[in-house]
């Protein structure tokens, strides 16, 4: 349940986000105490410590039946979305990364101010999240090309600051210059194969996968998610592709092959069998041990969401 004295608990993550971190702080300070709603913040200098600090939230909203928000991109909406799932906690979000896939695709504002505005008079809206061993993902996972792209983003970031542009520039450079491959073994729908590709893509998203043209995206949201690979391409190959996915007509293309499922498991076809995988969630790279076990998570995430949008499952 959420009411309008329902005492929200903000964690910001102050290396999040292309915004300056003070005057979004100020912002959302400003509109809740306008409103006169009782808030708390938790506030994130490392991003080391902010699995901690997601924690410390939401028990702090178990003790007092409130509810726990996100201020940041991506990254940090998943790691908070992750403290907050278990106790079924509703899940607000104050977008300010590069993309803000999850608050878009729920009529969440992309500014600071109105997306505060909006928890005022919010409902609650369960949502599906996906899974990968022990990890959620809001939006999306993936092995291969996909890492390292989110690496090489960082990088350009950090030189040319956080910007769409500068994240789209650098993942164009990375495909032009990517050429290892993965040779995997998968299982879905009782089948297995073998496959080689340079990227493995799965999608939780259906904003981002109907904007890419995926079919997809229909099936997403009720109880499967979405894969898609690519077959072994030559640099200007995945050049190629990217351009169809900015034109909206990926799922057009050959040598794409995307599938709808409920459970995929992934293992390495070489390498010692319990070697880590390099695997990128919700846009934040990660280090997992094979197999990866990729299904619907059991339980839905409340997502707090404008009082205008449905809130239905």
């Amino acid at each position: 349940m959420i009411t309008s004295d329902t005492p929200l608990f903000v964690v910001c993550n102050r290396a999040s986000g292309s915004g300056d971190t003070d005057e979004a702080l100020a912002q959302i300070e400003g509109v809740l105490a306008a409103a006169g709603r009782e808030h708390e913040f938790f506030l994130v200098e490392d991003p080391k410590e902010l699995p901690t600090i997601a924690r410390r939230a939401e028990e702090a909203a178990t003790a007092r039946g409130g509810a726990v928000v996100a201020a940041g991109g991506d990254g940090t909406i998943n790691t908070v979305a992750q403290a907050t799932l278990l106790e079924g906690r509703p899940f607000g979000i104050i977008p300010q990364g590069t993309f803000n896939y999850s608050s878009r695709t729920h009529g969440i504002p992309s500014d600071v101010r109105g997306a505060t505005e909006a928890l005022l008079s919010a409902r609650i809206k369960p949502i599906q999240v996906g899974e990968v061993n022990d990890r959620i993902f809001l939006v999306n996972a993936g092995l291969g090309l996909y890492p390292r792209i989110l690496e090489d983003r960082e990088r350009f970031k950090a030189q040319y600051g956080r910007y769409q542009a500068v994240a789209i520039w650098a993942g164009l450079t990375t495909l032009a210059h990517w050429r290892h491959q993965l040779a995997l073994e998968i299982v879905h729908d009782h089948q297995r194969e073998i496959v080689h590709t340079p990227t493995l893509f799965i999608g939780n998203n259906p904003l981002q996968l109907e904007q890419v043209g995926l079919p997809e995206a229909e099936a997403v949201q009720h109880r499967r998610l979405a894969a898609v690979m690519v077959a072994p391409v030559s640099p200007f190959g995945m050049l190629g592709l990217a351009l169809r996915g900015a034109a909206g007509k990926l799922g057009e293309a050959s040598g794409v092959r995307d599938f709808a499922f409920r459970e995929l498991v992934v293992r390495p076809m070489h390498g010692t069998g319990r070697r880590r995988m390099k695997l990128a969630v919700d846009g934040e790279v990660h280090l997992m041990a094979p197999p990866l076990n990729f299904r619907v998570a059991r339980r839905p995430l409340n997502l707090l969401v404008p009082a205008s949008q449905t809130t239905e499952g």
